[in-house]
């Protein structure tokens, strides 16, 4: 469940601010994102796994909080997050 770290440098390297930026909430937002489809996907075969239930609402609250906050001080960052995760915009 956890991304390799071939996924995580593609990730940063389409979201990336500049060469050495790995901590941007748009950053964030993308690894949060990909790590929640990887357990929806586990979830779907694995129906009473609750611990991995568990992570992916933690996840999911965290990567909502960022979104919230990438809204709040960047709108034209946030709007070009959500286009590009096709996340639907619930802020």
């Amino acid at each position: 469940m956890a991304l390799s770290l071939d996924q995580k440098t593609a990730i940063i390297g389409n979201f990336h601010r500049n060469d050495k930026d790995t901590g941007s909430p748009e950053v964030q937002i993308a690894i949060f994102t990909e790590r929640i489809n990887s357990i929806t996907e586990h979830l779907k075969t694995n129906a009473k796994d609750n611990a991995s239930r568990l992570g992916l609402l933690k996840l999911v609250g965290k990567r909502r909080r960022l979104m919230r906050y990438l809204k709040r001080t960047n709108r034209a960052r946030y709007s070009t997050v959500i286009t590009t995760l096709k996340i639907r915009d619930n802020l």
